[in-house]
């Protein structure tokens, strides 16, 4: 073998070298950011969880929203990269505690009953106010109100909770959205940001409130970051003191 051919045989040889281990390099980055993904949504390899499903608040019982309709495609889509599967269930159906599956939760508190106990067992420090206008649909998150002001500014939480401190507790995702906009804008959101979110609050438990700016114009793409509202959120408010109206 003269020297060219032995030049040649080296250089493929050490091309397919460079090519196993950029394959190998590119594989395990790829596997470490998919366990990150899956650690973030308590989802490990065909897990199972469930879509907490609303309904229309303002139409028949059975009745989806469009835009909520498209934030379930949206966390379908998160459910499927994480090799796992979904359940679909009516928020009137879901009768079970939580901690041993991933759940998915949309709407307010007036379309989905399971949220309504979820803040009320899990965010006792939120107030929605479900009544008649002027303020329905405000929040009332640490003293400020956060007012409905439709194709204005919608507000939303957004929120990742687990059940005590176990480490195998699967995780609940609340999308509370004051429209079904602003729902999907909550579940957007998280699609988008779910690596930032992880690396910063790895896969312990937070609050968000959004705002959703300008839905009229720009659907549910423009949110800003009101706050982190965790320890807020997570505290009952105080009792009224005794003998007052």
């Amino acid at each position: 073998m003269n020297d060219d051919v032995r030049n040649i045989v080296l250089g493929v040889v050490a091309a397919g070298v460079s090519a196993a281990l950029g394959w190998l390099a590119r594989t395990y980055l790829w596997r470490r950011r998919l366990r990150r993904k899956q650690a973030f949504f308590g989802l490990p390899d065909h897990a199972e969880s469930l879509l907490v499903v609303n309904r229309n608040a303002g139409g028949p019982e059975l009745s989806v929203m469009r835009h909520d309709v498209f934030a379930l495609l949206e966390l379908s889509a998160l459910i499927k990269d994480c090799h796992a599967h979904a359940q679909v269930v009516a928020h009137d159906a879901a009768r079970q505690g939580f901690g041993e599956r991933t759940e998915f939760c949309l709407g307010g508190p007036a379309s989905n009953r399971r949220m309504a106990a979820h803040l009320s067992s899990l965010l006792p420090g939120v107030r929605v106010n479900t009544e008649a206008a002027p303020d329905r649909w405000a929040f009332r998150i640490d003293g400020s109100d956060y007012p409905l002001h439709g194709g204005r500014s919608e507000y939303a939480l957004l929120a990742r909770l687990t059940a005590g401190e176990r480490r195998e507790a699967r995780p609940v995702f609340l999308f509370c959205g004051q429209t079904a906009v602003s729902n999907q804008a909550a579940t957007r959101h998280l699609a988008r940001h779910h690596e930032r979110l992880a690396r910063t609050y790895g896969t312990g438990s937070f609050v968000l409130l959004l705002k959703v700016v300008n839905s009229e114009a720009y659907g549910p793409d423009v949110v800003e970051l009101v706050a982190d509202v965790t320890r807020a959120a997570r505290t009952p408010l105080p009792e009224p003191a005794a003998g007052t109206g």
